[in-house]
């Protein structure tokens, strides 16, 4: 058997004996480098040092830290409490404060996982208790936090960019198109089943009182417009504005709202440490299989043969969405990411493909996993915080995944979607 025959079978081997992915990534590597194929051992750790060696990747323990910084101090809070002023008046409004919360959040932490946790705490006991359903509670949220790593800052992006070499500013401002439209489309499903099934509206609020909410969560409007613009202008790159983000909702929380303390921070921090604990190690152990792909030509040889038995690029982009959401629903979109973009971005450079349209297709398709059974992390979240049965929150979660998928093809065959804006803005 091949090297590459013997990585595939013992990777697949151990994520069956439910082997955590980081350590199947480097055992499955480490049996096929120095078991079959006489490599020197050392290649191994290496190679998961050189997957954590990149000054870009400082970005993410920090945003981590920044949302659960917002959380912690008050900010989250308030941006409920604007949204619901906003949207509370209509039939369905809770469902809407929900898409829209998660919307404003995803400016600031770029997690879905944290954000659906974060969010949800507060979000689905207050919309079982104004008489939504559990089930639907838990899917929407989950559904409609999956924005979080699609509109910048995004930690899935920033690995892409670092697996790609792609800019990130750039891939930042080609995201947010479709995360608007994302944002829309969960929105509009949450408001069409609302109506249907009577879901209630809270008391309106007058122009004084959605005023008074504004200046109330003025701080964490601000937040992620002061970061795209300071990215923008040049005063900072991405990785320095995830430390003013940290600086930032350390002086709101401690200073401005005042609900930031020593204890809270404490919490903020192991939170963080944690999320980016599960984050570095996946990519510390899937540089190594990255490495073995290139020592193995696989990349080259499946592009060769994809561009001899497809040949259209529209056929190739329809069969990678199938691919994806394949993927993204029995895989974290971290290891997935490190081991298809080896793989997936050469066959799409000879096809004609703009490379960051189709970060877009791949990151999207990835982050849908999220809320599609049976693995659906984010899911598996909400129905925790509902108490809801699994089957009643998969049932519920159909329409807004349908609305995922819709969108998907919109970004795969309308590529103005995720390119015009940087025609406009460029990026760096």
């Amino acid at each position: 058997m091949t090297m590459l025959g013997v990585l595939l079978l013992s990777l697949t081997v151990l994520l069956l004996l439910a082997v955590p992915v980081a350590f199947a990534l480097v055992l499955s590597a480490t049996i096929a480098v120095v078991f079959v194929g006489g490599i020197d051992l050392m290649i191994v750790p290496q190679q998961v040092y050189q997957g954590l060696d990149s000054f870009l990747l400082l970005a993410i323990p920090l945003f981590l830290l920044a949302g659960e910084l917002m959380s912690q101090g008050g900010m989250t809070d308030r941006l409920l409490g604007f949204c619901n002023a906003v949207f509370g008046r209509f039939r369905g409004g809770l469902a809407m404060t929900n898409v829209a919360s998660a919307t404003l959040m995803s400016g600031i932490s770029g997690s879905a996982i944290a954000d659906t946790s974060a969010l949800g705490k507060v979000l689905i006991p207050a919309m079982i208790k104004a008489g939504y359903g559990r089930g639907f509670s838990a899917a929407l949220t989950a559904a409609a936090n999956v924005v979080g790593p699609i509109i910048p800052p995004s930690i899935t992006f920033l690995m892409i960019s670092v697996l790609t070499n792609l800019s990130p500013l750039k891939l930042f401002i080609a995201a947010v198109i479709p995360g608007v439209l994302y944002a829309s489309a969960i929105m509009l499903v949450a408001v069409v089943i609302s109506r249907r099934r009577g879901y209630p509206a809270a008391q309106a609020v007058n122009l004084a009182g959605i005023w008074r909410e504004f200046k109330s969560a003025f701080w964490a409007l601000s937040m992620p417009v002061f970061l795209i613009v300071g990215i923008r202008t040049g005063i900072f790159n991405v990785t320095e504005s995830s430390a003013i983000a940290v600086v930032y909702a350390l002086f709101v929380g401690f200073f401005i709202h005042r609900e930031l303390d020593l204890k809270k921070l404490w919490l903020a921090l192991v939170g963080s440490a944690r999320g980016t604990a599960v984050i570095m190690i996946i990519l510390g152990g899937a540089q190594v299989v990255s490495w073995f792909l290139a020592y193995e030509q696989a990349p080259q040889r499946i592009a060769d043969w994809m561009l001899g038995s497809i040949g259209d690029p529209l056929v190739f982009l329809l069969l990678v969405n199938v691919l994806l959401l394949l993927v993204g629903t029995f895989m974290e979109n971290g290891p997935s990411l490190v081991l298809l973009c080896p793989v997936l971005y050469p066959v799409a450079a000879k096809f004609g493909i703009d490379p960051y349209h189709f970060s877009m297709i791949v990151g999207i398709n990835l982050l849908i996993g999220l809320i599609t059974p049976p693995v659906a992390i984010s899911l598996s979240i909400g129905s925790l915080i509902a108490g809801a049965r699994s089957d009643e929150v998969n049932r519920e979660v159909l329409p807004f995944l349908g609305a995922a998928i819709a969108v998907v093809l919109i970004v795969t065959f309308v590529p103005a979607v995720s390119l015009w804006l940087p025609s406009l803005i460029g990026g760096r």
